[in-house]
């Protein structure tokens, strides 16, 4: 399993993988723009997160980043 290098602290866990695939690291994308904003504006941090994170495959178990809410939040976006 590989970990993005400096969001230890945006890290909430592992997948469960079936059927073979590896498991990956799994972390919080708003927390993960958050880390960068210690460093850069919001618009910048988000723009270097999308071509830098989550724009790089390192492979199989290139970690994912997740949107962290509530499942009212996407009742419009389920199927039925």
């Amino acid at each position: 399993m590989k970990l993005a290098d400096g969001f230890e602290a945006a890290f909430v866990g592992s997948s469960i993988s079936a059927f073979n695939r590896e498991q990956v690291a799994v972390y919080d994308y708003l927390e993960c723009i958050s880390v960068l904003m210690q460093d850069m504006c919001e618009e910048d941090a988000i723009e270097h997160f999308q071509y830098n994170v989550i724009g790089s495959w390192v492979g199989e178990d290139t970690p994912v980043f997740i949107n962290m809410h509530g499942i009212a939040e996407v009742e419009d976006y389920l199927e039925e």
